[in-house]
């Protein structure tokens, strides 16, 4: 009964907060400040009228913006307390930034905005925003769900091919001018019949699965929650529950986990030390969800034969970075979610979710990460409430703010809320 009463209390509450929060965060009449921090394309920006995605051209909504009488300020400086951005955070509205040359959106640069409302990420991710203080703030996050998933996970196919079949020192051979076959041939391996295991089964991570099956792999994945048995007998995955288990059995390990709390430095020297000596690693999800010197090291040593990914911790990486200098590594910048197809695709979102915000619309469901301080609840298949943070669960497309600290006495299926998103990518 105490628990009933708890629930009622609190969807009673959820009402009342969200009725609120939408009197207050509602686009208000008038012209917006919205700001965009994107990576400066220089030369290459004018090689292709589709290379939307940078700084020259600012998603290519700026003619729009401007017609309806709103100010667009876009810029690539975002560091330090003189930068550019840090010049328009007091009024500005709504902040654009990428993964790609991510703002990182800090508690302080919050509490100094007092006009801001929304937060997009003009791609996917929000592991650059400091989503306690913006739903504290009562702000709306908010990504392109799905924009770029087919972008990585092709990528992550490539990098994959070309760790097994030792492709870059036969590439480097011949921009020196050598020719060694044997020197490439000794650890140049088919595809097929290797075992390769995601950490993370989300849209990407499925993609990945469903493109690798005519390979003919052994195909595992570790995730929250299974997948569907459709998709399960479609690529003929195999659910690993235990990590740990999964690890030793893959020839390949590929990372498509988001960075929470719960998988920042998920890859420690302990952990690397569990998979396959010789074990190949893609990583495009976040370069903190490994331990940087703990995979220089394993590569050093050969525990791991090849790495490669896109993505650094920090970003953009220094050029001491350990990584950059490690052996049998296929190392570029975060390029894999920014082709053009992908930059049409989260330019398009980005002003369908601009022209919902003036309009006073909501946002697709999928595209939150928080909406007006509220937390979404994704999942949840019983009736019950969390015993921790007394929040309701199993209310489909419904909100809360549930307490940030929330997880420990959660039923496995109900976690906090920064964490509900893992294995969705």
């Amino acid at each position: 009964m105490a628990m009933r009463r708890a629930a009622q209390q609190s969807i009673q509450a959820l009402g009342s907060r969200v009725s609120q929060s939408k009197q207050l965060h509602q686009a208000t009449p008038g012209s917006k400040k919205i700001v965009g921090v994107f990576y400066k394309a220089g030369e290459y920006a004018e090689k292709n009228p589709n290379f939307v995605g940078c700084v020259e051209r600012g998603l290519g909504i700026r003619d729009w913006l401007e017609s309806q009488g709103h100010q667009y300020i876009v810029t690539d400086d975002k560091e330090g307390p003189n930068c550019e951005l840090e010049k328009h955070i007091p009024d500005l509205h709504v902040l654009i930034t990428t993964p790609f040359h991510p703002a990182y959106v800090t508690a302080e640069r919050i509490k100094k905005a007092k006009n801001l409302q929304l937060l997009l990420t003009a791609g996917i991710g929000s592991d650059h925003i400091d989503l306690k203080a913006a739903a504290g703030a009562g702000l709306t996050v908010a990504e392109v769900t799905g924009s770029n998933v087919v972008s990585v996970a092709e990528d992550e196919l490539m990098r994959i091919l070309i760790l097994v079949r030792n492709f870059l020192p036969g590439h480097h051979q011949v921009i020196k001018g050598e020719w060694d076959v044997a020197a490439i041939a000794y650890r140049a391996y088919d595809l097929e019949g290797k075992t390769i295991g995601t950490v993370g089964a989300g849209r990407i991570g499925k993609l990945l699965l469903q493109r690798l099956k005519p390979f003919n792999c052994n195909l595992l994945y570790h995730d929250r929650l299974k997948m569907e048995p459709e998709l399960e007998q479609h690529t003929g995955a195999k659910f690993e529950e235990d990590l740990d288990a999964m690890l030793p059995k893959c020839d390949v390990v590929v990372i498509n986990a988001p960075l929470t709390e719960k998988t920042r430095g998920l890859f420690d020297k302990q952990r690397i030390a569990k998979c396959k000596k010789g074990v190949l690693i893609v990583n495009n999800a976040r370069g903190a969800i490994m331990d940087t010197q703990a995979v220089a090291d394993a590569c050093a040593s050969g525990h791991i034969a090849g790495y490669s990914g896109d993505v650094w911790n920090p970003q953009p990486a220094p050029k001491d970075h350990p990584w950059r200098y490690m052996p049998n590594q296929a190392m570029t910048p975060h390029i894999s979610g920014t082709t053009i197809d992908g930059q049409l695709r989260y330019a398009a979102g980005v002003k369908d979710m601009l022209d919902r915000y003036f309009k006073g619309e909501d946002f697709p469901p999928q595209n939150y990460i928080v909406k007006e301080g509220m937390a979404p609840i994704w999942s949840g298949t019983s009736n019950f409430i969390c015993e921790s943070c007394y929040a309701p669960h199993n209310l489909e497309r419904k909100w809360l703010r549930p307490r940030l600290d929330c997880g420990s006495q959660c039923s496995p299926r109900l976690i906090r809320f920064d964490l509900l998103r893992v294995g969705t990518h």
